[in-house]
């Protein structure tokens, strides 16, 4: 090899060595994005100024209810739950009724709808229980029965027989709701026998609920008494289907 190619070779990898040798640029760190202004409600102000309304609120409140209570607007209200929470207790239950035999049907549903049913029969039964709280609490406030007449039936002054049928069917629709809630504890024959005819005699009491509704207070509307009779021409027709549905296959079973 002559000696002007070997400098040549010798000054490319000195190149190289040094290019290698040469510190890597550091990299310019990212600049931070400017602070944004803090929205007005969160300044000090806000906050001192949301301090001074909080004590406000309750002062406020009371004064509405002290308006309400001098304008007479609670005595309106009392006077429409006097008629009104039996009213509703008794629609819903009685839509709680029509929902629960809905839930049973087979021939119409499927699984999904079915599921459905139970959870509005469930949702109804819940809000006429409150309602029907509510109608009891409202008649005792009210002077119209007395607190032994609500706790013991047929035990009342003035209408004993119409009273207790309702105290009754009372009873009744809280057994079936609180065994209703624990239906898995229910798990051998005969206590699913027993839970069934328990839960069946939510029936009977809805028709004593209806009895009670129609006749022991103030003389009902011609359009509530046609829509009960609808309902109970419903329940009835539905409940016979039922049954009749139950013996058949009872009978392919046997």
């Amino acid at each position: 090899m002559s000696a002007p190619r070997l400098q040549s070779r010798q000054s490319r990898q000195g190149r190289r060595a040094a290019h290698r040798a040469r510190p890597s640029p550091t990299v310019p760190r990212p600049r931070r994005p400017p602070k944004e202004p803090k929205p007005p409600g969160r300044s000090s102000g806000g906050f001192a100024s949301t301090t001074v309304l909080r004590p406000a609120l309750p002062a406020a409140l009371l004064l509405f209810i002290a308006v309400t209570l001098h304008s007479g607007a609670m005595d309106t209200l009392m006077q429409f739950l006097d008629f009104g929470a039996g009213v509703l207790a008794l629609v819903s239950l009685s839509v709680t009724v029509l929902w629960g035999l809905a839930a049973t049907d087979r021939m119409v549903l499927h699984s999904g709808h079915r599921l459905l049913a139970q959870a509005v029969h469930r949702g109804t039964g819940v809000a006429g229980l409150g309602f029907l709280g509510l109608h009891i609490w409202v008649k005792v406030a009210e002077g119209h029965v007395g607190t032994a007449s609500v706790a013991v039936p047929f035990t009342d002054g003035a209408r004993p027989v119409l009273i207790g049928l309702g105290t009754l069917a009372a009873y009744v629709f809280v057994a079936v709701a609180v065994t209703g809630a624990v239906r898995g504890a229910f798990t051998g024959i005969t206590a699913s026998r027993w839970w069934r005819a328990l839960h069946m005699s939510a029936y009977l009491a809805w028709g004593l609920a209806l009895v009670h509704g129609l006749k022991s207070g103030r003389a009902a509307a011609g359009w509530a008494v046609a829509g009960y009779a609808v309902c109970l021409a419903a329940v009835a027709v539905r409940l016979a289907l039922r049954l009749r549905d139950s013996r058949r296959n009872s009978g392919e079973l046997s």
